[in-house]
């Protein structure tokens, strides 16, 4: 516990008797689990094993440009009740974490500097139930995609049930799937794959979502309600009864959530990875119009990548590795000498195949034909592949639902690597993806940076995942890096692209894109906002949505 109660920061319009008071509430309804951010020595940028609730760890604006004043850890959903009941009497802004590795998109920073960030997953990190029947598991926000696997495995479990995971494995699930995040099995779109949701409204009333609000015909007499059973369908159908609310509360501010179902995947009964590299860089039309039959016939099965060499080449490499100059974007003649080096193309396709061995070779025969129209294209399995730090080795992991971390090393592409992600959405039609592409890697160069990035292909769309790498202790690339991401916003939306998840310095900018009719879908957002939380105290400017205590032109970037 830091002494001083005075933090760096105070929040907008609180005096410091204001704050004092309510550090003081919340240290009686959490016990010794309130940090006041007090001193610059707490703010240490820290890494992704050892992330910080401070501020942004890949700042790409001042160090505490988005600076928390305290950090709490509720214990239970009665403190968390407890803290959300303060900081209304208080007017105290709130911005609820789940473990703080939103990686490249502000980590555990507040969008308003001075929010008390609410860690949810220090103490709140049970797996309540894994249900093999049901094939799905209901967890509490500090359960990460290791832990659940690490569940599995230790209960020997893993030959029954399949967790899907994202690129890296430190991440909450929970946390996640409220940003829309995605994996790479089958079952890889993350929301669609949750059921029931329960939740700590602003009012400090909790709610159950879906089937989860009709109660248990077993209630435990003189039990919370967070203590309740859940109904037995709760994690098996999640629309239940009436509007369907759950997608409000992601990417949101109307409440703070604290228990979550999700699918798991059963055991497909057979499984295989597999490497398409496609040698040309002018070979993505092609390549993205052969994936879009496959995809939608879902003979490609899982949620394939299409990745650009230089993000294989620096998951292997320091950009050092491969150039003398690592002050300017590598060219042409050094792309093509990476790829030779590492016996990979401009652009390569990792897959998988899901089910017993026939079922297997007739999906991979399908394929191969498919992609063998490519010129060049070659075919690789993991044991085909020998060389150190192989991506295809990592994936095969990643594409069965075992968590990695090896996906954090491109981060360190340059020196005091910090990156940004700009994600566009974009239709899987190879013109469309061509462009796209030309767009952002233009922009790069500009910048004087790096094209690093993926396709990363859906059902119907793709997410093209743009790696935005810098130097964070170099202030002319932080610079170069924010207008990069700005400048490419505006140049996508002009184009009818739009991006599905942002980091908090452009949250604004990206909600003015989606600008239909006089800007109605913000607005609406912001009349549930101000109905929901009246005194806008969750998350305030989240996606771009500010309460109406807070001018919407004087707050955003």
């Amino acid at each position: 516990m830091v002494a001083s109660q005075e933090p760096l920061v105070l929040p907008p319009n609180v005096s410091k008797s204001a704050f004092g008071d309510f550090i003081s509430a919340c240290r009686e309804a959490t016990g010794d689990n309130v940090t006041v951010i007090s001193s610059a020595s707490q703010i240490e940028d820290g890494d992704y094993m050892k992330p910080n609730y401070t501020h942004d760890p890949h700042h790409v604006l001042k160090q505490d440009f988005f600076l928390a004043s305290a950090v709490i850890a509720p214990r239970n959903v009665a403190d968390v009740q407890g803290i959300v009941r303060a900081a209304n009497k208080h007017k105290v802004p709130l911005w609820p974490i789940s473990i703080g590795r939103n990686s490249g998109y502000g980590g555990a920073a507040p969008r308003v500097s001075g929010s008390v960030v609410i860690n949810m997953g220090k103490h709140m990190n049970k797996i309540l139930e894994v249900n093999v029947e049901g094939a799905y598991c209901l967890v509490e926000p500090g359960v990460t995609f290791h832990d659940l696997h690490q569940y599995l495995v230790d209960n020997n479990l893993r030959d029954k049930l399949w967790l899907d995971v994202p690129d890296l494995g430190g991440g909450s699930i929970l946390g996640n799937t409220l940003e829309r995040g995605v994996g790479y099995t089958p079952y890889g779109d993350h929301f669609m794959m949750h059921s029931g949701m329960e939740i700590v409204l602003p009012s400090g009333e909790l709610m159950r979502t879906g089937m989860g609000a009709l109660p248990h015909p077993q209630q435990k007499e003189g039990a919370r309600p967070e203590d309740q059973p859940w109904n037995e369908t709760s994690q098996l159908f999640n629309y239940g009864f009436g509007p369907y609310v759950d997608g409000l509360f992601t990417q949101s501010n109307l409440g703070i959530t604290t228990k979550m179902g999700m699918w798991l995947m059963p055991n497909p009964g057979g499984y295989q990875s597999y490497l398409i590299t496609i040698p040309r860089e002018e070979d993505l039309k092609q390549a993205v119009d052969i994936i879009r039959p496959l995809r939608l016939g879902m003979i490609l099965q899982n949620v394939p990548t299409l990745r650009h060499i230089l993000l294989d080449a620096a998951v292997m490499g320091h950009k050092s590795d491969y150039t003398s100059d690592i002050s300017k974007p590598l060219d042409d003649a050094e792309l093509d000498a990476i790829a030779e080096k590492l016996n990979l193309g401009r652009w390569n396709f990792y897959g998988a195949l899901y089910g017993p061995e026939p079922i297997r070779n007739a999906m991979w025969g399908v394929v191969k034909q498919a992609f063998s129209s490519i010129p060049g294209a070659k075919f690789y399995f993991p044991e085909d592949r020998k060389e150190k730090d192989s991506v295809l080795h990592m994936r095969h992991k990643t594409m069965q639902g075992i968590p990695t971390f090896d996906e954090l090393r491109w981060v360190s592409w340059l020196p005091n690597g910090s990156h940004l992600f700009f994600s566009p959405i974009a239709k899987v039609n190879g013109e469309d993806a061509t462009a796209q592409f030309a767009v952002t890697k233009a922009r790069c160069r500009e910048a004087g940076l790096d094209f690093i990035g993926t396709f990363t292909i859906g059902m119907r769309e793709m997410h093209h995942i743009v790696c935005i790498v810098f130097d964070r202790k170099n202030e002319v690339q932080k610079k170069k890096a924010h207008w990069l991401i700005k400048t490419l916003i505006d140049d996508c939306a002009k184009r009818g692209w739009g991006e599905y998840r942002t980091h908090l310095a452009v949250m604004d900018q990206i909600m003015d894109t989606y600008s239909f009719n006089d800007s109605i879908f913000r607005k609406f957002n912001e009349q549930i906002k101000n109905a929901v939380d009246p005194n806008g105290i969750i998350a305030p400017g989240k996606s771009g949505v500010w309460p109406k205590q807070y001018n919407r032109d004087e707050w955003k970037l």
